[in-house]
């Protein structure tokens, strides 16, 4: 699929127009709600297709955030065999009362994978929390980065970040005003 039209679809099925408090805090007159799209296989399948594009050559494991990131590195292992970790906003009081799910070893590299960027303040964080843990952390993808200091943010921790779309390129494909 064409990326105009990828644009188009994931506009006219997540994007909001109201007043939304964002988990930085901030007040936006729009969201873009990624559960509409994650939700949507056919629509999920062409955002995979995307997003593998923007992989690093050499990685070994996805590191998903709870809860949006999950569909996404969930649905690109699935595609490239490559297992996944699924990352807390914090760890369980009970169980294993892990913070990062699905096993690992010190020293291995993850991409973390991310719906949508906007300050990456949770992101950062967790970065942060799975470095102490012993993994190797320097990429993050995500389909939509808000252009809000998310990117700004995670170079400040040795993080690169590659996106599907950005806000102004998704502007510009859709002619709404995000």
């Amino acid at each position: 699929m064409e990326k105009r039209e990828l644009a188009r679809r994931i506009e006219s099925i997540s994007f909001l127009q109201g007043k939304f408090k964002l988990r930085s805090g901030k007040t936006s007159s729009f969201y873009w709600d990624k559960y509409r799209f994650e939700s949507k296989p056919d629509l999920l399948e062409t955002i995979l297709e995307g997003m593998q594009e923007l992989l690093p050559s050499s990685f070994d494991k996805f590191a998903a955030m709870e809860l949006g990131g999950i569909p996404l590195a969930t649905g690109l292992s699935l595609k490239i065999g490559k297992p996944c970790l699924y990352v807390r906003k914090a760890a369980k009081s009970y169980g294993t009362c892990n913070l990062v799910e699905g096993g690992f070893n010190k020293g291995e590299k993850v991409v973390v994978v991310e719906d949508v960027i906007t300050t990456a303040g949770q992101v950062c964080s967790s970065i942060r929390q799975m470095r102490t843990l012993g993994l190797i952390v320097e990429d993050v993808i995500c389909v939509i980065d808000r252009q809000q200091g998310g990117r700004e943010n995670l170079e400040k921790i040795g993080c690169s970040l590659a996106c599907l779309f950005t806000g102004e390129e998704l502007e510009s494909l859709t002619q709404k005003k995000c």
